[in-house]
C-alpha cells in the first residue's frame, strides 16, 4: 500500500475509492464469521498497531483457530487495509459540509458528527491514530486525498470570511483545532471518564460536551452560536 503520493492520478487524489477486500466480498453465509474477524481486528489493530498484532490473536478473539481464520483471509496486512481504507473513507462521506450557506449550522452539524463517531466508534477510529503514531507509513495513499477534501473546507470557510460572516483566520488550522478536540474523546476515551468521575460502563452525557465545543468554537470564529 505504500504508494508514491506523485504517482497517483489527479483523478486518485480526489476520490478515494470505497475500500475493497475480503470483508466486503464476504457472501451471506459467511457474514457472521467476517463480522467476528472485523470485530476482533479493530480490537486488536486498536490496541496495537499493524506491528504489533498477531493473527494468532485476531483469531482467538474471533473465536476461531487460525487455520481458520486464514481460512477467511490471506493475511493481517489485507485486513489492515481494508479497514483503514474503511475508515478514511467513512470519514469523507460522514464529515462533509454538505450546505455551505450558513458557518453556524455548518460548522455546528460538523463538530456534532465528529464528537458523534468519537464516542460511538472509539476504537475504530483509535487504528488510524495508532498509524500515525506508528509513522503512517500505510498511509501515503491517503494524504492526496485529505488533502484535497481539506481543501474544499478551506475554500467554503474562506468564502465565509470574504463575506464577513466570520472573523479572519487560517481555516486549515481550524479545521485541524475541530479534529484535535472532538477526537480527543476517542484516543483519551479514559481520561475523559476519569476526569468526569465516571465508572468504565457508564454512559456519558455528550449533549453539553457538544453544547460547550460548538459555543467554544463558533465564538472564536466570530459568529453567533447555535441554538
Amino acid at each position: 500500500m505504500n504508494a508514491d503520493p506523485a504517482a497517483l492520478s489527479p483523478s486518485t487524489a480526489q476520490e478515494m475509492p470505497a475500500p475493497d477486500g475480503p470483508l466486503s466480498r464476504a457472501r451471506p453465509g459467511r457474514e457472521r464469521i467476517m463480522a467476528a474477524i472485523r470485530t476482533a481486528a479493530v480490537a486488536e489493530f486498536s490496541l496495537h498497531g499493524l506491528k504489533g498484532t498477531s493473527t494468532q490473536a485476531i483469531a482467538a478473539r474471533a473465536g476461531l483457530t487460525k487455520p481458520q481464520l486464514h481460512y477467511y483471509i490471506a493475511g493481517k496486512e489485507e485486513l489492515y487495509e481494508e479497514l483503514l481504507m474503511q475508515v478514511l473513507h467513512a470519514w469523507k462521506v460522514v464529515f462533509s459540509f454538505e450546505d455551505a450557506s450558513d458557518p453556524a449550522t455548518v460548522l455546528g452539524d460538523y463538530i456534532r458528527k465528529k464528537l458523534d463517531h468519537a464516542f460511538d466508534n472509539p476504537e475504530i477510529s483509535r487504528i488510524f491514530t495508532r498509524e500515525v503514531l506508528d509513522g503512517g507509513r500505510n498511509l501515503d495513499r491517503y494524504w492526496p486525498n485529505a488533502q484535497a477534501w481539506t481543501q474544499k473546507k478551506v475554500d467554503i470557510i474562506n468564502g465565509w470570511i470574504a463575506r464577513g460572516q466570520m472573523r479572519p483566520l487560517d481555516a486549515r488550522l481550524l479545521l485541524m483545532h475541530i479534529w484535535a478536540m472532538t477526537q480527543s474523546y476517542a484516543d483519551y476515551a479514559i481520561q475523559t471518564r476519569v476526569m468526569l468521575g465516571l465508572p468504565p460502563d457508564a454512559p456519558i452525557d455528550r449533549e453539553p460536551i457538544a453544547r460547550e465545543l460548538v459555543a467554544f468554537v463558533l465564538g472564536g470564529c466570530g459568529i453567533g452560536s447555535q441554538a
